[in-house]
């Protein structure tokens, strides 16, 4: 869910004392799980792919890139679940209850 969908969720949690670190944190976790799970997928999917032969070629999976593919879509979770999470954790408390 985006940090719009969820301004309620953050000015109730502020308004009972959460702290900038704690939301930032949150954000930054399931961004980061979120990625993890899409990574690991993805790279089941290639594995998997791997095995039939495409147009009489037998595709070989060189074991590096397995963890660079891995490290990529992790990285790409961090780092766009960056800027929703510091935007989530500099909103006062009253403005994210007005929100509608």
């Amino acid at each position: 869910m985006s940090v719009t969908e969820r301004t309620r969720e953050i000015g109730i949690r502020k308004a009972v004392g959460a702290r900038r670190s704690d939301i930032l944190t949150q954000f930054l976790v399931e961004a980061v799980m979120v990625s993890v799970f899409g990574g690991i997928a993805g790279v089941a999917a290639g594995l998997i792919g791997s095995q039939f032969k495409i147009a009489g070629v037998q595709p070989v999976v060189a074991p590096y890139s397995i963890g660079l593919a891995f490290g990529a879509a992790v990285l790409t979770g961090l780092f766009f679940g960056t800027y929703p999470a510091a935007r989530a954790a500099a909103m006062r408390p009253i403005d994210a209850l007005r929100f509608e």
